[in-house]
């Protein structure tokens, strides 16, 4: 694909109309989603709302990998993936066979969207294994590592500090090549951003309202790590959440991500502190062939 993709994310759940309408809403986002060209529609992996920008009265929050596999039987073309599933909430030979058959049952439409967690408060509220960061990273890197493993057929034992599966099988095998593309979020320079170099098709920046000077300094963090992995930086999708803000217009919108695409920025993915309405989804659903004509820099 050439051009700067776009992709929505079903951050906030709580239409008008409740739990019943869910399936209608989700259904109808989804439609408009697909049908314009948009990359990827993206779901939350969380139990509880998790984003502070989110009216406290917006609380509905389903089931993230669930909810792909309703939003594949939906859909035909556009991609689906958490951004991004917690390594504690889940064993990962469970989130892997999630995933590849997620990918299997949408004709190769997965992402792998992980990360290291954080919500302590959840974790609190609904009896999840929140262990200390270091470990979580820990933890994160045999998940990756293992699927890699599953997903090119080695059934060997696996012997990880953490977690020690005697004969992991993944079939059927995933229909995506070489693999579902794998997108780690956060951007700890340290550890997280060091990840994205190793082993990741994708990463995940913040839209910080500081002139681009955080996302540059991402990249370039980013950047030294792909060198000294011996990866090459053009390789790895750079992605950006942003929000569509308050009145903002198809016009508005390309004008930013041009300049969102001149840091280095290659796909938007937006979410909303609101649930998508129609008129939301039109001023992006306008905006996708105009940004299939910017080209991000390559730095």
């Amino acid at each position: 694909m050439s051009g700067m993709q776009l992709s929505i994310s079903l951050s906030n759940q709580s239409w008008a109309g409740g739990p019943a309408r869910l399936r209608e809403n989700m259904t109808r986002v989804a439609g408009v989603a697909d049908e314009s060209g948009m990359d990827t529609l993206w779901v939350p992996d969380h139990l509880l709302q998790a984003d502070p920008t989110v009216p406290p009265s917006d609380t509905d929050m389903l089931e993230g990998l669930t909810v792909l596999g309703f939003l594949a039987a939906r859909t035909e073309r556009i991609r689906l993936g958490t951004m991004v599933a917690g390594i504690t909430f889940r064993p990962p030979a469970l989130l892997i066979k999630a995933v590849t058959t997620l990918d299997v049952l949408s004709g190769g439409r997965a992402w792998f969207g992980i990360g290291a967690g954080y919500h302590g408060d959840e974790a609190d509220r609904m009896g999840l294994d929140m262990p200390p960061v270091a470990d979580r990273f820990e933890r994160l890197e045999e998940a990756i590592q293992l699927a890699l493993r599953m997903w090119r057929g080695d059934e060997s034992a696996f012997e990880g500090a953490h977690y020690r599966p005697t004969g992991p099988v993944g079939s059927p095998r995933a229909i995506s090549d070489p693999h579902p593309p794998i997108l780690i979020g956060g951007t700890g320079e340290r550890k997280t951003l060091l990840l994205v170099a190793r082993y990741a098709d994708a990463c995940n920046l913040f839209d910080i309202p500081d002139g681009g000077q955080t996302v540059r300094h991402k990249l370039a963090v980013l950047e030294r790590h792909c060198a000294d992995e011996g990866r090459l930086f053009g390789a790895i999708t750079k992605t950006l959440g942003t929000r569509l803000a308050p009145g903002e217009s198809s016009d508005d919108f390309v004008r930013r991500a041009e300049g969102l695409a001149a840091l280095g920025i290659d796909h938007l993915a937006v979410v909303a502190s609101q649930a998508w309405t129609p008129e939301a989804l039109s001023v992006l659903a306008r905006a996708v062939p105009k940004l299939r004509d910017i080209e991000p820099s390559p730095r």
